[in-house]
């Protein structure tokens, strides 16, 4: 059995360059010459569960970390030992990336409650400056222009 460290080491791996391939802007242009989730070959590289399978196959045999021993011997059992070892980490790197989703998730939210409060004070603030303006006689301020 592999060591636990590394077949969890691993699966992180396997759970960020596939992250990496499928949704960042760098691979992009790979994505769209594939054809994008419209084409077969588009979506193989467009959902990260999908590529995580390639780059656990073959990231096992380059780390040797073959989490799961069979009593086949022979070609048939190493391809079964490299294939299920692979599953186990592509399976692993996809609790990693929901554990992942939920932390960006919950990062995104504490930057929209920043966004909504920094709102809520520029518009207490200009109300303020209308009223104060109102009672001293002066014009009232335009409205600067919405951000979004």
């Amino acid at each position: 059995m592999a060591d636990l460290f590394q077949l969890f080491a691993v699966s992180a791996v396997v759970m960020g360059v596939s992250q990496t391939v499928a949704r960042e802007r760098i691979f992009a242009p790979l994505r769209a010459r594939l054809g994008g989730k419209e084409t077969w070959w588009g979506y193989l590289v467009s959902c990260p569960y999908c590529v995580s399978h390639y780059v656990a196959f073959v990231l096992v045999p380059l780390t040797g970390t073959y989490a799961i021993d069979v009593v086949v011997g022979g070609w048939v059992g190493w391809g079964l030992r490299w294939l299920l070892s692979s599953l186990l980490i592509t399976v692993i790197a996809a609790f990693y990336r929901v554990l992942f989703w939920f932390v960006d998730e919950s990062q995104g939210l504490v930057r929209r409650r920043q966004r909504t409060e920094d709102e809520e004070t520029a518009t207490k603030r200009l109300v303020r400056r209308q009223v104060e303006q109102k009672v001293s006689g002066e014009p009232p301020a335009r409205l600067p222009p919405s951000p979004h």
